[in-house]
Formats: structure tokens, C-alpha cells, sequence
């Protein structure tokens, strides 16, 4: 419904009103997001958190000087404005859990590779056999159903997908494509999150933790530097140095003693067997 200039100006002093309650205000793209996914996300940011779609102009004068100037960067053309009290992050991952999977079109490029398994289909016999035939699926019919013969990978990624390909996809009900919406950008109080900022996330934090950890663990066993993590490693390594040591110099030390006798022996039983002699 197109607005007369007296509502502009009435919605952008209430939204302006709206905006100042919330601790958070957040930009969303919504270009190539479809409407039913939209709705999605705003049924379950409810009743935390509301989204707003309108004008840019309109969402703009809104959120007035201050705002627009942090947030104006990662607006574009087509945008929601997501306002809530909730921490950023969370914000963040509560929208993106939102997916929907999508039908391929032709001239697409594929996201991963499309592969094809085998085993029976819903399709039934018919002109879709030879859709499916037309698209490099090896297919046949059985005991009256379509089935698959062998696998295949009909796209590789990154490659274009050809309208046969798209044809046969939808054929088969194969959504080859997942879109989720995001946040580019919140805005919480006078700290900014960026989208790389928001995405972070308690496993991302944890796998960083661990890897950092890892690489930290290794560089000190290289240049031997003993810590609380890598001292029984640093010990082991001294008590079979000073094993092998003793070994060579063939130390009087209990435990080299042994080892010596046992080497001893075994050699023996080596001689033994090869002479023939029974040890027994």
C-alpha cells in the first residue's frame, strides 16, 4: 500500500520510538530470501525480538544520523531491520538456524558435488524416464517403478548445472541449494558487530581453543620448552634416552642389567635355532 506523505512521516516517529526500545538493532539482507522463509524467521523471533521491512528511505530516516552512519555499509538495497534485547550473537544464530533447501535452475553453479545414488524412485514409468535418461541417469524400469542403476555424480562442484540436469533434479525432488538468512550487521548500545564477529559461536570459540592449543602443545615439544601439558611427554622422552644410553654403554645399572641379559638371551635363542640345538 503506497503511503502519503503524512504516514511517512507518522510511521518513521513510531518505528523511531520502536527502535529506541530495543538494545539491539541488527540489518538482514533479504535479496534472493524468499517470502515463505521471511515469514519463517518472523514467526520465530517472536516475541523477543521483531522484524521490520519497509523503504529504505523510510528505515533510513528512522534510525536517524547516528545509527545510519554505523550501519549504513551493510545495508543495501533490499533489508530488514531486526530489533531485539537479545545479545548479537545469539540474535544472529537463532535467524541463520532458519534454512530452507532449493530446487536447482539451469545455469547454476553447483555448491557441492550432485550425486545420484541408487535404488528405487517415487517416479513413475513414463515420459520421465526419458527426462531422466536425457540428464546421464542410468535408470530402468522393475516390477513396475523407476530405479536408479548405479551411482553417479551428475554435477561436480562449482560446475554449471544444465537445464536437463535441473529438470531431472526436480523429477527426483533433489534441492541441491540451502539458503539462510543472516545478520550483516548489529548494532548493541555503541559497539558494532560485523557479520564475522556475529557468526562466531560457542563451537567455532572451542575449535579455536582446541587448535590453538594443539599447535602451542607442538612448538614447545620442538623447541623444549617443559610446561604442565607437555612434562610426562619430555620425561618419557630423558627415561628412553637414558635407557638407550645405558644400552649402548652397557651401564651396571639394575635395569640395563636386565635388559642386557634379556637382549642376551634372546640373541641365544637366535644361535640356538639356527644351529639346531633344542634349548628345551
Amino acid at each position: 500500500m503506497t503511503m502519503v506523505k503524512a504516514q511517512k512521516v507518522e510511521y518513521v516517529k513510531k518505528l523511531q520510538k520502536e527502535i529506541a526500545s530495543y538494545k539491539t538493532t541488527a540489518v538482514m539482507p533479504i535479496d534472493g530470501v524468499p517470502d515463505r522463509l521471511l515469514q519463517k524467521v518472523r514467526n520465530n523471533l517472536k516475541p523477543d525480538a521483531r522484524m521490520v521491512i519497509a523503504r529504505k528511505t523510510l528505515l533510513s530516516k528512522a534510525l536517524g544520523k547516528d545509527k545510519l552512519a554505523h550501519l549504513e555499509k551493510s545495508m543495501g538495497n533490499n533489508f530488514a531491520l531486526v530489533l531485539s534485547n537479545k545479545d548479537p550473537s545469539e540474535l544472529y544464530a537463532r535467524i541463520h538456524s532458519n534454512k530452507l533447501r532449493l530446487g536447482a535452475k539451469p545455469n547454476q553453479m553447483a555448491p557441492d558435488d550432485i550425486t545420484i545414488e541408487p535404488g528405487e524412485t517415487s517416479v513413475a514409468p513414463g515420459q520421465t524416464v526419458t527426462e531422466l535418461k536425457s540428464a546421464g541417469i542410468d535408470v530402468k524400469i522393475e516390477k513396475g517403478k523407476v530405479v536408479i542403476s548405479k551411482r553417479k555424480v551428475l554435477v561436480e562442484k562449482g560446475k554449471k548445472i544444465s537445464g536437463a540436469v535441473a529438470n531431472a533434479l526436480k523429477i527426483l525432488d533433489i534441492k541441491p541449494f540451502e539458503i539462510a538468512p543472516r545478520l550483516s550487521v548489529a548494532l548493541e548500545g555503541n559497539l558494532l558487530y560485523n557479520d564475522i564477529a556475529l557468526s562466531v559461536d560457542q563451537e567455532f570459540v572451542r575449535s579455536e581453543i582446541m587448535r590453538n592449543f594443539a599447535e602451542a602443545n607442538a612448538l614447545s615439544l620442538d623447541r623444549g620448552i617443559v610446561t604442565q601439558y607437555n612434562a610426562d611427554i619430555f620425561i618419557m622422552r630423558a627415561y628412553r634416552g637414558a635407557i638407550a644410553v645405558g644400552l649402548e654403554s652397557k651401564a651396571p645399572e639394575d635395569e640395563i642389567v636386565k635388559l642386557l641379559a634379556a637382549k642376551a638371551a634372546a640373541q641365544a635363542g637366535e644361535l640356538a635355532n639356527k644351529a639346531g640345538v633344542d634349548t628345551k
